[in-house]
């Protein structure tokens, strides 16, 4: 079996009074898309920084492309690509020109550069603009060209913190497309994100993280299994209190957040059922199967966090 391009053991991390990483352990190998999902404040920020000795561990292993981290952080981060939550481009340059001025960091010649430049541009979508300044770029472009800087070093594992917020979904379904591209040529990625859907789409194994412990880890299919109802069925608009009153004997639990209704069932139909009355005077309902934002609920609650 191959070597992990990634491993942590026993990671601790403290800031005062707060243990913001408690004794987690993961590995993430090549070809492999792992995700690190929870609420704000779960620790998923800290432990890339920690992983990248951008912050230094108060217990732990960190073992990052064959290197000790932080020890050998510097060696590492020469094959490790990374994409920040908020962009860092270079308002001053065109685009080529950030991606040159950023291949320089890692060594590389102008010459070598300017040969891999056309194919960032074209991974990214943006051929024809290479002379484009950045403040004439969209947000999607922004956070392709940021993907295609990360790349531009060719390195074996990329850090991706929420790469798609703020995004439309024609970016997004882009994005999501480029990043399956680079696990099927065999890098590795670790990706943070709010969009369950993205994790579930993307990501072979998913974490999930609240108050810097690990609470869960599978593919995403084994945690929708684990931790889910096979259909829930939602529901809002006129009379959700009287539905709500209705599922809750017919349903395995129910959730309410806000105006919206949850029921959780093994089998729909009776519900729908009993529902249809109340639908009839404006009761919306939706069923669907469970995923992995249910989860997500189950395992760290619906209260808001800032």
């Amino acid at each position: 079996m191959d070597t992990p391009l990634l491993s942590v053991s026993g990671l601790r991390k403290r800031y005062g009074d707060a243990e913001v990483v408690r004794d987690l352990d993961f590995t993430v190998g090549r070809g492999e898309c792992f995700g690190l999902i929870g609420p704000n404040g779960a620790g998923k920020t800290t432990t890339i920084r920690l992983c990248l000795g951008l912050a230094t561990p108060d217990a732990g292993r960190i073992e990052l492309v064959g290197c000790s981290v932080p020890r050998q952080a510097a060696a590492a981060r020469m094959r490790v690509g990374v994409v920040t939550q908020f962009d860092t481009l270079d308002p001053d340059f065109t685009v080529t020109e950030n991606l040159l001025v950023y291949g320089r960091y890692f060594g590389l010649s102008d010459a070598l550069l300017r040969e891999r430049i056309p194919a960032l541009l074209e991974f990214a979508a943006l051929q024809g603009r290479e002379r484009a300044r950045i403040a004439d770029l969209s947000g999607g472009m922004k956070r392709r060209l940021s993907l295609a800087r990360a790349l531009v070093h060719d390195p074996d594992l990329v850090f991706l913190d929420e790469p798609t917020t703020g995004l439309d979904p024609q970016a997004r379904h882009l994005i999501w497309e480029r990043l399956k591209s680079l696990v099927g040529a065999g890098k590795a990625i670790v990706l943070t994100t709010h969009f369950m859907d993205e994790a579930e789409r993307l990501c072979q194994r998913v974490m999930v993280l609240d108050h810097g412990r690990r609470l869960d880890e599978d593919t995403p299919l084994a945690l929708i299994a684990r931790h889910c109802e096979a259909v829930v069925v939602e529901m809002y608009g006129a009379s959700v209190d009287a539905a709500a009153q209705i599922a809750a004997p017919l349903a395995r639990r129910v959730e309410r957040s806000g105006d919206t209704v949850f029921a959780y069932a093994l089998d729909a139909q009776p519900l729908l059922d009993a529902l249809a009355p109340l639908q009839r005077q404006g009761l919306r309902v939706l069923q669907r199967a469970g995923n992995l934002e249910d989860v997500f609920l189950k395992l760290t609650g619906r209260q808001l966090r800032d």
